[in-house]
């Protein structure tokens, strides 16, 4: 049996070639993630005498496209936990960290563990394309809170209290009244700078154009409350170039 281990870092890898007894079938040589030089590692690995099993660390993302390509290939790869890679030998202490040194290590546990080895499974591919989706929506999500909430904080400077004028649900496009308001209406003088005659049409006419109900009796609340309010930075001030 032949165990290659596979020390993963970007954008290549380490590969060492081991049998029982410690024996080197393949001192330690590098290979780029690319789909010549995997495509020839595949081949010399499947052209060796008896079993060969792949061992690597899931570590990251860099592992996945070598496991993949190995294994629809036709090889037996397994990505092992990396602590167990880590722990085995009691060499935790090691201070000296080599590739070379690392993809040795790599191959000996997996024929030290031969019988416990996992084979990478197209399961693990679609695990691995939902942890990614879900890493990117959570992102988003954290994103989209970090932006409304500076946006609030910006405005607070202007108008503030803007971001509870209104209490529409968020519509289907993921647009808000007071987001679409906020952008036409961004500072207390653009509605306590006209008469309330005026603001009142005004804000009739941006509903329409928005798509959003018209009160008089709202136009009017709005127009009285923002009398009262105080903005920390003047309106000149943010529109003179």
């Amino acid at each position: 049996m032949n165990a290659a281990g596979i020390d993963v870092s970007k954008g290549k890898s380490m590969v060492s070639v081991m049998r029982p007894l410690r024996e080197v079938v393949a001192k330690p040589f590098t290979v780029r993630h690319t789909g010549s030089e995997l495509k020839e590692l595949a081949d010399y690995l499947k052209s060796l005498d008896g079993e060969t099993r792949v061992i690597m660390e899931h570590t990251g993302r860099y592992y996945e496209p070598v496991a993949q390509f190995l294994h629809d290939a036709g090889l037996y790869v397994s990505a092992v936990n990396p602590k167990l890679i880590k722990d085995y030998g009691n060499n935790t202490l090691r201070k000296v960290k080599t590739e070379k040194a690392d993809s040795r290590k790599i191959a000996k546990y997996g024929l030290d563990n031969w019988v416990e080895l996992r084979q990478h499974t197209p399961m693990d591919n679609i695990r691995y394309q939902l942890k990614t989706l879900n890493r990117q929506c959570n992102l988003y999500t954290k994103t989209k809170t970090m932006m409304k909430n500076n946006l609030i904080a910006l405005l607070d400077q202007t108008y503030p209290g803007v971001n509870a004028l209104f209490d529409s649900p968020v519509r289907e496009d993921g647009t808000q009244k007071w987001v679409d308001f906020a952008a036409s209406f961004w500072h207390l003088d653009c509605v306590r700078g006209m008469s309330l005659p005026a603001f009142t049409e005004r804000y009739r006419k941006w509903c329409k154009r928005q798509g959003y109900n018209f009160s008089i009796g709202r136009a009017a609340e709005i127009h009285t409350e923002a009398q009262d309010l105080i903005a920390m930075l003047p309106k000149d001030a943010l529109t003179k170039r």
